[in-house]
């Protein structure tokens, strides 16, 4: 929703413009304008229900690209240099995962000789490419983990996201009217937030963020003064409420295989198969065996259902 419209990429391009002169070297990372990645699956599912997902990710990948560039027009007419770059120019290496890869490496040599010239650089989130150059995607809201992993190996300070809502909130508040948004959050209590339907930020992204100690703030794009969440290691200056917030998740899908053999090692096969599909189970559940079978059920996220 940052990069919306037209009107919202060019308010974008002015906060940048803002922090830029106050001596910042800045790396903004981009997802698709609003329901363009929802577009584009729909026009690929009207010619091919099974579309080859080396094909989709080159078909989504276009979304970011569209916004980054849109953004460093925006950015350059208003007086600050600027540069876009797709998953490859910013060297972002990943493992061949089509649809849902994961990073493997980045290279940041272009970024930093951009960067000595003093210009912005806007990267298309979302994806990068396998050791064969072709375009993966990182899965839905990539264009986090994306951020926090350029931000990780350019050595910044901190990775701030943007989005529609000025931080971390105890619930919904769509949902719940009198939700609290919290000042500060340790990694954990975010990641167990994220893994039981946050919206706010993804998984893998906040993941990033404790693996390498990357203070992560997020913010409203649509609030100049929004202070915001900060999400980092926790210390004793933090609250200890008994219960940090309570999360709701309509994206899951329940599957239930019955009739299993009651035997070690079924159960194990299964799920490593799943796992080597790249396949991300949330919660699993076994009832109790009778006449020696039993009924085995877990959770997917829908996506990874079609």
């Amino acid at each position: 929703t940052s990069v919306g419209s037209i009107e919202r990429i060019k308010k974008v391009a002015k906060r940048i413009t803002r922090m830029r002169k106050t001596g910042l070297d800045i790396v903004v990372v981009v997802s698709a304008m609003a329901g363009e990645t929802d577009k584009l699956l729909d026009m690929a599912r009207q010619i091919s229900p099974n579309a080859k997902r080396r094909e989709v990710d080159l078909l989504l990948s276009s979304g970011e690209r569209i916004s980054s560039a849109l953004l460093s027009i925006a950015l350059d007419n208003i007086g600050c240099p600027s540069i876009s770059m797709t998953g490859r120019q910013i060297g972002l290496l990943t493992d061949g995962s089509h649809t849902r890869a994961r990073i493997k490496e980045i290279d940041t040599e272009r970024a930093r000789r951009v960067l000595k010239k003093k210009h912005v650089i806007v990267v298309a989130g979302f994806q990068g490419i396998n050791e064969h150059g072709d375009v993966t995607t990182l899965g839905r809201g990539g264009s986090d983990t994306s951020a926090v992993a350029l931000a990780v190996a350019l050595n910044a300070k901190q990775c701030e996201i943007y989005t529609d809502v000025d931080g971390v909130y105890t619930a919904d508040p769509n949902i719940v009217p009198n939700a609290r948004k919290m000042d500060r959050i340790s990694y954990d209590e975010m990641l167990e937030m994220a893994s039981l339907g946050a919206q706010v930020l993804q998984f893998r992204c906040v993941e990033f963020c404790k693996k390498y100690n990357m203070p992560l703030v997020v913010k409203s794009s649509l609030v100049d003064d929004s202070i915001g969440t900060l999400i980092c290691e926790e210390d004793t200056s933090m609250e200890q409420p008994v219960v940090s917030g309570i999360m709701s998740d309509k994206n899951q899908a329940k599957i239930t295989i019955k009739g299993v053999p009651d035997q070690p090692g079924i159960a194990s096969k299964f799920f490593t198969g799943l796992a080597d599909a790249n396949l991300s189970v949330d919660m699993i559940i076994q009832n109790v065996s009778e006449e020696g079978h039993t009924d085995i059920s877990f959770t997917l996220t829908k996506e990874d259902i079609n």
